[in-house]
């Protein structure tokens, strides 16, 4: 398995759990299978920002006037790839929220968006609900 897993930090917010994120991300790719297969190979960057940019990111790309906490890319259709960008001003709040540690509610970003990219869905409650379980699932291997 070949697995690029990338993260930037593009806040003044310093230090932020990559190896933690990078892990969360593995354990989803090796978890999941993509078009029935076992994943062999993936890349994704994640790109932490603040509500701003996200809020910019948001209006520009799906037409939401308002910031989120996590929006996925996929960049190829043919292979895994892509980017996730997540708030940290967002996520920071959700975690104060949920009474969870930041560090908790960026694997908890990270786990939603890789499902993302491999083919989850979160437009219903059941598929809602069902990403908030392999997210658990995936936050504790």
């Amino acid at each position: 398995m070949k697995f690029e897993i990338h993260i930037f930090n593009d806040t003044e917010r310093k230090p932020i759990p990559k190896a933690k994120m990078q892990r969360v991300v593995e354990n989803v790719l090796r978890g999941e299978k993509w078009r029935g297969k076992p994943i062999q190979s993936a890349s994704v960057s994640i790109v932490l920002v603040n509500d701003a940019k996200i809020h910019a990111m948001n209006k520009e790309f799906l037409q939401h006037d308002y910031p989120t906490d996590i929006i996925t890319f996929p960049l190829e259709e043919e292979t895994i790839d892509g980017e996730l960008y997540i708030s940290l001003d967002t996520a920071t709040r959700q975690a104060e929220e949920h009474g969870v540690s930041l560090t908790n509610e960026l694997m908890r970003l990270a786990a939603h968006g890789t499902l993302h990219l491999v083919g989850y869905d979160d437009a219903s409650t059941e598929e809602r609900k069902e990403m908030s379980r392999l997210e658990d699932t995936y936050i504790r291997h």
